[in-house]
């Protein structure tokens, strides 16, 4: 099976690239390669996707697969231009970023989309509007000869995000000292590990799976992946939980940023942000391995990352200390 992928040198883009070469595929990934290197026996394409001769080294070749990474609307529309005829099956990684609202819980994939991005290039701001332009651009060249998949949080070894691993690296680091938790514990996370999302890609491509489906995982409460990752790193002090309207007021950051409680949300229009409905995508085969593993291993990279790194979730030591002695001094 030879399959091209529109990425391929960051993070899941190098997964699904690795794992298919595992499996004996001939993979071509076609990226800049500013993210990084693709796996060992990979072919690069290295070429900027805004130049206007950006596929001519790919659209010569008959592709069994394609996967497309892609978020801004331009890279898409060109690529399915150029490259949509020489494919016989096509995947758009898109993101449940497209959906206008996250506070319905167990929304499935029928709900309303944002309105698609105008223009070819978009920021970071535009990133919802912007996917939903590209499934939009997709299903316009494709048909139904396409297959979305739209992940929700993605976590595992490699999440630069510190999402997945903060709870348990803040475990690891400092076992003995108390651990400042959120109060409100059935906050649901929903954490997809990048390689069973991969496994699933080319699972689904081997298949020739068509329609749209939400790649998200497993439902498991807050409070609950708090203790698992205690249990794992080996955390021993007690937990000391502070109610969400205090931390808000401290100016802690929910969910992610460099000063956050992890995967933490108190907004009611978040509620259903973390509890979508990823039925549609069990039933098409994708398996979860268990939550107890995916923490486990995350911890192994955050210790090769280093556990007192700045993160991009989760407390630092300081300032974790700073509001635990705030919060003592409460009435």
């Amino acid at each position: 099976m030879r399959i091209l992928i529109l990425g391929g040198t960051a993070w899941l883009g190098r997964e699904i690239a690795g794992q298919a070469l595992a499996r004996g595929y001939g993979v071509t990934c076609l990226a800049r390669g500013e993210s990084g290197d693709v796996p060992v026996g990979a072919e690069l394409i290295a070429v900027d996707r805004a130049s206007p001769d950006a596929y001519a080294d790919a659209a010569h070749r008959q592709w069994d697969a394609v996967v497309e990474l892609s978020w801004q609307p331009g890279f898409a529309r060109a690529a399915l231009s150029e490259l949509g005829g020489r494919a016989d099956h096509w995947t758009l990684i898109s993101s449940t970023s497209v959906y206008a609202a996250a506070d319905q819980i167990d929304a499935d994939e029928s709900a309303e989309l944002f309105a698609p991005f105008v223009g070819d290039r978009a920021t970071k701001a535009d990133y919802g509007s912007a996917k939903a332009a590209v499934e939009l651009a997709s299903r316009a060249a494709r048909g139904d000869t396409l297959f979305v998949v739209r992940p929700g949080v993605i976590g595992g070894p490699g999440d630069e995000s510190g999402r997945s691993g903060a709870w348990v690296a803040r475990a690891a680091r400092a076992p003995e000292q108390p651990m400042l938790v959120a109060a409100e514990s059935a906050t649901p996370t929903q954490i997809v590990d990048v390689r069973d999302l991969a496994t699933f890609v080319l699972d689904s491509a081997e298949r020739g799976a068509l329609g749209t489906v939400n790649t998200v995982g497993p439902i498991v409460p807050l409070g609950e992946w708090v203790e698992l990752s205690r249990r794992v790193g080996g955390h021993e002090a007690e937990t000391i939980a502070a109610p969400s309207a205090w931390l808000l007021a401290q100016g802690v950051e929910e969910f992610m940023g460099e000063e956050s409680v992890a995967l933490w949300l108190a907004d009611p229009d978040f509620a259903g942000f973390s509890a979508r409905s990823g039925r549609a995508a069990v039933a098409a085969g994708l398996r979860h391995r268990p939550r107890a593993e995916l923490v486990a291993d995350v911890l192994r990279w955050e210790h090769q990352r280093g556990l007192d790194r700045p993160r991009g979730a989760g407390l630092s030591a300081a300032r974790e200390a700073e509001l635990l002695k705030l919060l003592a001094r409460e009435p």
